[in-house]
């Protein structure tokens, strides 16, 4: 069966009087049915501008320069913008970090559900209501029928979310790109809310694309992991292969870096310096600079190597693996 999603060689750049800021820079993966990529790295490293890429959410002076996007087989880049308008929100669907950038703070719950059934679906407005009763009780707000009377700030911030969840889940999209939807959150609402989105993902067999900087959010709900840096994805493969025996150093960084793989008392070890400015990333490998094994050779630019568990680096971590 073809993936539901194809992204080949994208290159997404903002203009800008400093110069071109290459955001998104070559990057390539594919999303199964059913599927649930996690998409991770630091603030900077292009992850976020990666997903709204790909729902052609990018505004001038930004541009998707280059590469393509297959949705179910069709090229998402230069797409008309009514064709891209009919794809959002009924085959393609967002969850943002922040729900109420998805909810309006003056319109009820029911209202914007409605609508949102019916900017799509040619059904009774009762139809839409039922169908939006449905999607609250499915991500598990309880008396769906009452809280579809009240409005955003009658809801928690946990229960905003689920509902910004319920309205990504309306039309029962083929694909969900969720930006951090849960960092604000409390540990056990962040729980809930990761145990209620791989069961839907696994029930409806929806491709999902979850971004985040939190390495240890996507080793519980991901299927493979990608790792971006500087704009470009550095190591990728199945969660477990990557997690296990991540072969790029800043993978490793990135997990000596969580509190919960530290002993009781034991000093984290941060990844030192920072990410660099797109507007002056350095030659080579974007990461020499704070990388343990760097060497000269990183100063030419490494290529991505490996099949089911790749990684761009030339001294990968993997025991009897060399560039």
């Amino acid at each position: 069966m073809a993936p539901v999603l194809v992204v080949e060689n994208l290159e997404t750049q903002f203009a800008s009087s400093a110069g071109l800021v290459r955001a998104v820079d070559g990057v390539s993966f594919t999303v199964d049915r059913g599927e649930i990529l996690g998409l991770v790295g630091e603030s900077g490293s292009g992850k976020s501008i990666t997903g709204f890429s790909i729902l052609g959410l990018i505004e001038p002076p930004g541009r998707v320069a280059g590469g393509r996007i297959l949705f179910q087989g069709e090229d998402l880049v230069g797409l008309p913008t009514e064709r891209l308008r009919r794809l959002r929100g009924k085959k393609i669907a967002m969850i943002f970090q922040d729900p109420m950038m998805t909810l309006n703070p003056v319109l009820s719950i029911e209202t914007q559900m409605v609508e949102a059934v019916l900017a799509h679906d040619a059904v009774s407005r009762e139809e839409a209501r039922v169908r939006s009763r449905d999607a609250l009780g499915l991500v598990g707000i309880p008396s769906p029928e009452e809280r579809l009377k009240a409005y955003p700030h009658q809801f928690s911030g946990g229960m905003r979310q689920r509902v910004a969840i319920a309205i990504a889940l309306l039309h029962k999209p083929d694909l969900i790109i969720a930006d951090e939807p849960t960092t604000a959150l409390d540990v056990t609402i962040q729980g809930q809310i990761l145990f209620e989105v791989r069961r839907l993902a696994s029930e409806f067999g929806m491709a999902l694309i979850w971004i985040s900087h939190d390495l240890g959010v996507v080793a519980s709900l991901a299927d493979r992991i990608a790792v971006m840096y500087a704009g470009r994805i550095v190591e990728t493969g199945d969660t477990d292969a990557v997690l296990d025996r991540p072969a790029h150093p800043y993978t490793r960084g990135l997990m000596e870096a969580l509190p919960a793989n530290a002993a009781r008392g034991e000093r984290l070890h941060p990844i030192p310096g920072l990410s660099p400015s797109p507007l002056a990333r350095p030659a080579g490998c974007a990461f020499r600079t704070r990388c343990f094994a760097a060497s000269e050779i990183c100063q030419q630019e490494p290529v991505l190597q490996g099949d089911s568990h790749s990684f761009r680096c030339h001294h990968p971590l993997l025991p009897g693996v060399a560039a």
